[in-house]
């Protein structure tokens, strides 16, 4: 079980970086550490273009400092893609397995113990993992302590989130609690109800339960979702962005090729970030708004260092 060192240990490692202010750890159960209506710290957004994804997030996170300043030896990492659905990574509905390899390359490189990468589809799981492209490309790096599994149902915990506003409790999947490092990598995407789901959106595969009712209320219920859990580190993956049909998307012809990377350290900032990419004022999102309001992180991008 992660313990307040293993937390404070990682966010010590920010604040010495100046990437955050340093508080108590944001855990399920436990009050987080920013409390809502406090000024988030101005954050670091590192933002590349190119048509070699694993180059891509070389450059991307060479430009935070490497992957280094995020995982030390003996971390136990979660790599959190979207691979929610049974479509190939032509089609743009889940995050490309290039970006995620590489990732879980570069965490394995650093020291990390284990790097275990998984996500609850909404599809067949199976289906999923294979035509994502994604299985293949992370048992293509044949490293036993980089594992991609399927979730367990038994491995969800009801969690009280304190100070939350709309999710005060929600079974939340053990693994993703558990790690030391957190890295969240969406793929830009449209949906139906929230116009756009990136970052924010993507920790909902890590809830367990009737996932439908979030979509009820679900602007304040993202913020308190993200507020609980909060991601280490985000990469933005914009190499593909589905723009209509979404989430599930189907076929090519709503697919720009964007060719683009970001990762920072606020999720607010990385899904700004993504709307924009999107084509769509980061404002005019209610889940972004919010979470910008309550002080979960800046989605005004004039106030970030874009590196």
């Amino acid at each position: 079980m992660t313990t307040a060192i293993d937390r404070r240990r990682f966010l010590t490692r920010l604040a010495k970086l100046g990437l955050i202010t340093l508080g108590t750890a944001g855990i399920p159960g436990l009050t987080p550490g920013r409390a809502r209506g406090q000024a988030p710290p101005r954050p670091t957004l590192a933002v590349t273009e190119g048509t070699d994804p694993a180059a891509l997030v070389r450059e991307t996170l060479g430009k935070l400092g490497g992957i280094g300043k995020f995982v030390r030896s003996g971390d136990r990492v979660v790599v959190k893609p979207n691979i929610g659905w049974d479509r190939t990574p032509e089609e743009a509905a889940n995050t490309n397995p290039v970006v995620v390899a590489e990732i879980c390359r570069l965490a394995r490189a650093a020291g990390a113990e284990s790097v275990r990468v998984f996500d609850r589809t909404c599809n067949d799981a199976r289906r999923c993992y294979e035509r994502s492209g994604i299985r293949a490309a992370v048992e293509a790096l044949d490293d036993r302590s980089i594992r991609i599994e399927h979730v367990r149902e038994e491995q969800f915990e009801v969690v009280d989130i304190r100070g939350a506003k709309s999710l005060d409790r929600w079974p939340l999947y053990r693994p993703a609690l558990d790690a030391n490092v957190l890295i969240n990598v969406p793929i830009v995407k449209h949906h139906g109800l929230s116009e756009v789901t990136i970052a924010m959106k993507n920790l909902m595969g890590i809830m367990g339960g009737n996932r439908g009712r979030i979509h009820q209320g679900i602007d304040e219920n993202l913020v308190d979702l993200n507020s609980a859990v909060r991601s280490h580190l985000t990469v933005v993956d914009a190499t593909r962005i589905l723009l209509r049909n979404g989430p599930q998307g189907g076929g090519t012809q709503g697919v720009k090729i964007a060719n683009r990377l970001a990762a920072t350290t606020d999720v607010v900032a990385a899904d700004a970030w993504g709307a924009r990419e999107f084509g769509v004022d980061p404002m005019k999102i209610g889940y972004i708004r919010k979470a910008h309001e309550q002080g979960l992180g800046i989605a005004d991008l004039g106030q970030a260092v874009v590196l």
